[in-house]
């Protein structure tokens, strides 16, 4: 038995409300179970009930046993002189108030409807699943999953935008040092993004300013602050990075001891450091204003012209310094563009939509629907349950509904398990 399962049962009048009585024997008539509290103090506030036809007005307080009262210490609580209801699942014992009066109780194991302990015992049963409700996710309705996917979505944003904040604050309120800060970590991808952040971290936004005008420039400094340059690699082209990293070493008085080791080992070529690197570095060449663009785009076609970039010459015949290749176009391929876009691009318009008081919920929707639906285990095991992920949005919300509520075993704060639970 859960508190919070009893909180649902008490704020959903899910058990007997007729001949109620405290474990004293009062009359009980409850005329309103008050407002849920999901901060401190107690449970529910300005509940409304008839004791023996006296009306009280106060709130109300929900424990396992009663004796939990005490080991709460809410007996030396004031935040709980005016508890009205003392509700429990089982009563072992009485509570009283600092003026030592007996706060009525009452019991509700044995009011609560068979159906809604039934449908509580089979979502928490012991039994290993892979999430709650797993046998039973296929039979909610659609526009509950969808509404509900929706809302957890924002929600995923909500936190994006609160560790943007943060990024804000370290970077002198600049929003165009914050975009390259998060385009460059989600360059690095999982192996290295936070490698990549390091580096970003390591140097001033105006140093990139001053750059952005010299694509050389640019590779320089990533690959220097990275760490990638090789003395004994010969070439015209590594020899000319090596020597302008000095430079800029030298007249921006740069460091990279903090740097994060970069790391080549299980990625694909296409996505080698280097590789990205080059690719961001193009980026920044091409565009010098890239922060205000992108909040002035608003379809996935235009950003897909926008980040439709390639590496430099070089790395057309390179996935290495010291390692000749066949030829090709190494260009940002859809799939990279929509983990941009999921990942950085669509949470700094939301933040920054909320650092300037705007509300732009409709746009992000229609943006983020543009979205291919993300491919991994966790949506594939969904889709495997119920076919629910047609966008980026609905697989956001997948994993915001999966490591925040389902491996949490928090379904009464779910919908899906609010649902299943009423049914």
């Amino acid at each position: 038995m859960q508190e919070d399962f009893l909180n649902h049962i008490w704020q959903l009048k899910k058990f007997k409300t007729n001949h109620l009585k405290t474990t004293s024997g009062e009359n009980i008539v409850v005329v309103s179970v008050g407002q849920h509290n999901t901060n401190s103090g107690p449970d529910f506030f300005n509940a409304q009930l008839k004791i023996n036809n006296q009306l009280w007005a106060g709130n109300v307080e929900i424990h396992i046993k009663s004796s939990d009262w005490f080991l709460h210490n809410h007996e030396q609580d004031k935040a709980y002189d005016n508890v009205i209801l003392h509700v429990v699942w089982e009563h072992d014992t009485n509570v009283y108030r600092k003026d030592n009066t007996t706060i009525p109780t009452l019991e509700l194991k044995n009011c609560v409807s068979k159906s809604a302990l039934n449908n509580y015992q089979q979502l928490f049963s012991k039994t290993k699943k892979w999430i709650n409700c797993e046998n039973d996710f296929n039979s909610v309705d659609d526009f509950i999953v969808q509404n509900w996917l929706e809302r957890l979505y924002f929600e995923r944003l909500e936190r994006k935008a609160e560790d943007i904040d943060k990024l804000l604050k370290t970077s002198k309120n600049d929003w165009e040092a914050v975009l390259f800060k998060m385009l460059t970590k989600n360059f690095g991808l999982k192996v290295n993004a936070d490698a990549f952040l390091s580096l970003a971290n390591s140097t001033d936004f105006s140093v990139i300013r001053k750059l952005q005008n010299n694509q050389t420039s640019l590779e320089a400094l990533f690959f220097g602050q990275a760490d990638l340059l090789n003395a004994e690699v010969q070439d015209p082209y590594s020899q000319s990075l090596i020597e302008e990293y000095q430079f800029l070493k030298q007249k921006f008085k740069l460091s990279n001891k903090s740097i994060t080791p970069i790391q080549f080992f299980r990625l694909r070529p296409s996505n080698f450091p280097t590789i990205r690197l080059s690719q961001l570095a193009t980026l920044y060449y091409k565009e010098q204003n890239l922060f205000s663009k992108i909040n002035k785009l608003n379809t996935i076609k235009d950003f897909y012209l926008l980040f439709s970039i390639e590496t430099s010459p070089f790395w057309e015949f390179h996935y290495t310094f010291d390692k000749v290749s066949k030829k090709s176009k190494k260009q940002l391929t859809i799939a990279f563009i929509d983990l941009l876009m999921i990942n950085t691009i669509i949470p700094i318009k939301f933040a920054y939509a909320k650092y300037q008081c705007k509300q732009i919920e409709e746009d992000i929707i229609k943006l983020i629907q543009q979205i291919t639906s993300e491919k991994n285990s966790i949506i594939e095991k969904f889709n495997s349950l119920k076919k629910v992920s047609a966008s980026a949005l609905q697989s956001q919300g997948l994993l915001q509904l999966k490591n925040e509520y389902c491996n949490n075993n928090a379904c009464l704060q779910c919908a899906v398990g609010n649902t299943l639970l009423n049914k």
